[in-house]
């Protein structure tokens, strides 16, 4: 997890809460916020792609009015009431694309599931149109690209309107050991819906919580270690980390080319999968993708099985499991789901390299960091600066808003590293072959479908003076693999949502998404959020100051 500042370093045995005002989010005033009405109640609450389609077929609905609803809903939630700044930027031209979208319906053009489908993306992801692609930081406000990431021009073409963009942790986390998930010096603090004091992870956080909040239909997260899985579970919604190289990642702004990835983050399995679909295919600017050209056109909804766990082999990685009794007991009770569906459970061994490939992917990615970074900038003319060092110096020029909570150690780390080609090659190699081993080792030696892990622990309460109290997780082993994982709502601790990840070989998208939504279909565990100030007031504590 290690976008997140989830390094091993992180301070698990912090505290369990803090009473900062630096801990709350707070509204255009400075005041902490607090709901004053029930925004938990929403015309198109928990709505699916599957029913706003037949809404607007039959002319219930249009795309302009559903664009209208859910910018209304943003500004009264996200921008005011809780204020949790889930958005950095609304798309003005929004109602533009959505009535163009509405006159094609009408002359009989639909171009598919997506058509009219309002979707937030994550502001690591370039857009050739008015809004920025700044990773959040201030250092490159104005860099308005020229041309769609790959994936933005196929959901363009897929019909999607893009909304705006989500909130981040800012550089996705890959500039301080110890800074706050969802900060960014352009965005501020994003917050979680369920408990708006807490955590909503990162680094697609403004993703994970903006989707939850029923701020959009669908939204897209970026992952090189953990930031859609964990945002994803903390927040109460579906994240798929694909295979990498299934979506290109040309057009977003990079850390690891070896493991950087983008994914559908949805209230359900169902839209996930009928997100993922649209946006694959064969990329000539990214390598990666060209294995994945036999998925192009692949309509992922068709593996959805609610028999799916029936007969199934789930193998247990219980090296993430023991982090926190509360989470065991949900996993637990996740099991015994899915064995009721006719599932077999088996217990795997432990994975003995993980501390080897986990220090070599910390090298892989200080050293493609830069190099990556520098290209892509290159790529962008129109950037206001040029490369790392000019970033790093940006950042200490305006440190009262840049650095006000966090440092920029990775940064300087990066970019003072001395370049040599065998310790990269050999960490490349250690990450390449052994977490990789491990899936597929346990796959055939025990005949599995999956393994499955809990995502997360409880959401920690934000504190960017000290950085992120993370408690557990286990994005790690597909993330640095390149593998596939989903994670789906598992139940809540004290209000808190709490996901399980099924995690599989390459390119195993469709027998995961089977699984996922047998288990979801079982046990339906997804809950809107309530927007609770504090677990501190629900749980009826009493502070004596």
């Amino acid at each position: 997890m290690k976008r997140r500042s989830f390094f091993k370093t992180a301070a698990i045995g912090g505290a369990a809460f803090s009473l900062s005002p630096l801990a709350a989010c707070e509204d255009k005033s400075g005041k902490t916020a607090a709901p004053t009405a029930d925004f938990t109640r929403f015309e198109f609450n928990e709505v699916t792609i599957e029913q706003l389609q037949q809404k607007m077929k039959s002319g219930e609905l249009t795309t302009e009015q559903l664009t209208n609803k859910y910018l209304g809903r943003i500004k009264a939630v996200d921008q005011n009431g809780p204020s949790l700044h889930t958005v950095i930027e609304l798309n003005p031209d929004a109602i533009t694309i959505a009535r163009k979208l509405d006159e094609e319906r009408k002359a009989g053009k639909v171009r598919g599931p997506l058509h009219g489908i309002p979707i937030l993306i994550k502001d690591n992801i370039d857009t050739g149109d008015k809004m920025q692609t700044t990773a959040g930081s201030l250092a490159l406000e104005g860099n308005h690209p020229k041309n769609d990431a790959f994936i933005v021009a196929k959901l363009r073409e897929a019909g999607a309107v893009l909304l705006g963009k989500t909130n981040l942790s800012e550089w996705a986390n890959f500039r301080s050991n110890h800074s706050s998930s969802g900060w960014s010096g352009r965005g501020g603090q994003t917050c979680n819906p369920y408990v708006v004091d807490r955590s909503p992870c990162g680094s697609s956080s403004g993703s994970g919580a903006a989707v939850s909040s029923n701020f959009c239909a669908i939204a897209i997260g970026t992952e090189t270690d953990g930031s859609i899985v964990c945002p994803s579970g903390i927040n109460g919604v579906v994240g798929i980390k694909p295979t990498v190289g299934l979506w290109s990642r040309h057009g977003i702004i990079p850390i690891s080319h070896s493991q950087d990835t983008a994914g559908p983050m949805a209230r359900s399995v169902t839209d996930a999968a009928t997100l993922l679909g649209p946006l694959v295919g064969d990329d000539a600017n990214d390598k990666s993708t060209m294995p994945a050209s036999k998925w192009k056109g692949t309509d992922y909804t068709q593996f959805l099985d609610k028999n799916g766990l029936n007969g199934a082999r789930i193998g247990i990685i219980k090296d993430y499991f023991g982090f926190n009794p509360d989470v065991d007991t949900l996993m637990d009770q996740a099991m015994d789901a899915m064995k009721l569906q006719g599932a077999e459970l088996v217990d795997l061994e432990p994975m003995k390299d993980q501390k080897e490939w986990s220090k070599a992917e910390w090298t892989v990615m200080v050293y493609e960091f830069k190099n990556d970074l520098n290209k892509y900038l290159a790529e962008h003319p129109e950037a206001p600066r040029k490369n790392l060092k000019e970033l790093i110096e940006f950042n200490k020029q305006n440190n009262a808003k840049e650095l006000q909570w966090s440092d920029q150690a990775i940064f300087i780390t990066a970019e003072e590293k001395t370049p040599s080609e065998k310790e990269y090659l050999n960490a490349l190699k250690i990450t390449k072959t052994l977490p990789a081993k491990y899936i597929d080792s346990a796959m055939k030696k025990h005949n599995l479908n999956a393994l499955i892990a809990p995502t997360n622990g409880p959401s920690w309460t934000i504190d960017r003076l000290n950085g992120d109290h993370f408690g557990g997780g286990s994005s790690d082993l597909a993330a640095v693999s390149g593998y596939p994982s989903i994670t789906v709502p598992s139940g809540f601790v004290h209000e808190l949502p709490i996901g399980l990840s099924f995690v599989g070989t390459a390119w195993s998208e469709p027998e995961l998404i089977k699984l996922a939504y047998s288990f979801e279909q079982a046990t339906k565990l997804r809950q809107a959020p309530k927007f609770i100030p504090s677990l501190l007031n629900q749980l009826g504590f009493s502070l004596f100051l």
